[in-house]
């Protein structure tokens, strides 16, 4: 076992993720658990996260940890903490860093094979300053002399090996797990719990793949006792319902319920333009729509795909029962905008999974590939690809540009979409001058949704879709295109 101990990063669970994909059982733990609990163990993993570590109320743990015998690692936050405890010195650096940095990694145990200059990726203002006793210096950048460090078993780096864009990053981890920690494989990835469940149940359907994977393994449990029910919002894209309700006709038949409620949820949002705010709005009224429908079928659970990159993301609302710290990024409608009191119990099986794992599981529940392949769709839908308040006018003409956009798009992509930005830009039309708003298009790659690199379209493709858009949507004249990383960015804009 490898435990990850976790200091609120957004990335903890990537670590665990990482760890698991190597076929290594793994688990993350809050960073308040007991001394007890981290004895005869393979190993340790000191996560990132948000804070300082020579803040009076700081995540820390015991020095204790560190004369276990046990080896630990300690990765961007967790290589401060491990400096600091240790009696090293950690500050302010001259140079904060953020994105991709080239470092020069020195030959030893955790960078075999992979030692010299590399590109890594850095998300950190404060640093080791002084190595803590005993310790050697195992890497360095331009703006930082302490990149990496270590002593016998104990072992750090700034930067994050868990994310794609540090490029042998999973090398690090591969060489720390089985040279460091001598682990075992013995991990299956797609291991889950059924949960029990007694009585009658309803899903909430959105035709994507983590709700629809979520209906087919309950409905082998259950059979005809789950209803699933899909929520027309009126925020959905073109034609998006007629297609839903072709595809699960087949598998659902009679079981399949489609409320239409285009007019709640547009009297709900209206005059409402701040994103959090939007999706707890959302995320109340599909509760109570849900509720009103279990209520008519007798059902007592709801069952929903809510997947483990939904949950870190709204953290801490949805982690502080399991006493982990994190940072709010945005609060997911089905996770942290769901009101605090609800009539129904939760259900939800995909929760520690991540969305590769979960297409993996679609395909071994037979699943067709349309649905498994289908590009990733927010549950608030489109409220959060229109910055600002929703209205019919920015919805109609969002609906139109992000079809012009898939029509355009040839060969399959991981997400691409297109966002409504109510700025006003000048531009010419018809030889006269027009003050109008603009479309963005974000198009990302990624494997588990945790991180993402945006896709390098080609310009000939780009350029027909901005021209077709300009010309062929109302009240838009301006088209720009979305090339950032997640992190720092997020797939969607709101």
């Amino acid at each position: 076992m490898i435990i990850v101990i976790d200091f609120g990063s957004q990335t903890a669970h990537l670590i665990n993720r990482r760890i698991r994909d190597l076929g290594v059982e793994s688990r993350v733990v809050s960073y308040k658990i007991s001394l007890e609990k981290l004895k005869n163990l393979k190993g340790i993993i000191l996560s990132g996260g948000p804070s300082f570590v020579n803040l009076p109320n700081s995540p820390t743990i015991s020095k204790k940890v560190f004369s276990l015998g046990v080896p630990v690692l300690g990765i961007c936050y967790g290589m401060q903490l491990m400096g600091k405890i240790l009696g090293g010195e950690v500050g302010k650096g001259k140079n904060k860093e953020f994105g991709v940095v080239e470092v020069d990694l020195k030959k030893s145990k955790l960078f075999k094979g992979i030692n010299g200059k590399q590109q890594v990726l850095m998300s950190h203002g404060d640093q080791v300053l002084r190595l803590p006793p005993g310790f050697i210096n195992l890497g360095s950048s331009k703006d930082v002399p302490n990149v990496a460090m270590g002593k016998e078993k104990l072992l750090a780096i700034q930067f994050h090996p868990e994310v794609i864009h540090t490029k042998n990053g999973i090398k690090i981890l591969k060489n720390f797990i089985f040279n460091i920690c001598l682990a075992r494989k013995d991990f299956n990835q797609l291991k889950w719990q059924k949960s029990e469940i007694k009585g009658r149940a309803i899903c909430g359907l959105s035709g994507g793949i983590d709700s629809s994977t979520a209906a087919a393994l309950v409905y082998q449990v259950i059979g005809r006792q789950l209803k699933c029910v899909y929520v027309d919002t009126g925020l959905m894209r073109l034609g998006e319902t007629v297609q839903i309700e072709k595809d699960f006709k087949k598998f659902f038949k009679e079981d399949l319920i489609i409320i239409r409620a285009e007019k709640q949820f547009l009297e709900a949002l209206k005059g409402v333009e701040e994103p959090e705010e939007k999706r707890k709005i959302i995320g109340n009224l599909f509760i109570k729509l849900f509720e009103a429908e279990a209520k008519k079928w007798g059902a007592k659970w709801l069952v929903q795909g809510t997947i483990y990159p939904d949950v870190i993301e709204s953290a801490p609302t949805s982690l502080k029962l399991r006493g982990v710290s994190a940072e709010t990024i945005k609060s997911h409608h089905n996770v942290a905008g769901l009101p605090e009191e609800m009539k129904l119990k939760l259900i939800e099986p995909l929760r520690d999974l991540y969305k590769d794992e979960v297409r993996q599981l679609a395909a071994k529940l037979g699943l067709p590939k349309n649905i498994i392949k289908r590009q990733p769709f927010p549950g608030p839908g489109l409220a959060i690809r229109i910055r600002g308040e929703v209205t019919k006018e920015r919805l109609d003409r969002l609906r139109q540009a992000d079809k012009i956009l898939q029509e355009e798009i040839k060969e399959p992509v991981w997400q691409t979409f297109a966002i409504y930005v109510p700025l006003k830009t000048t531009g010419v039309k018809g030889d006269g001058r027009s003050f109008e708003d603009m479309i963005a298009i974000r198009s990302v790659t990624a494997k588990d949704a945790m991180t993402a690199d945006w896709t390098r379209l080609p310009y000939k493709l780009l350029a027909k879709a901005s021209a077709r858009i300009v010309n062929e949507v109302a009240g838009i004249n301006r088209v720009v295109y979305d090339i950032t990383t997640k992190p720092p960015a997020t797939m969607e804009w709101e």
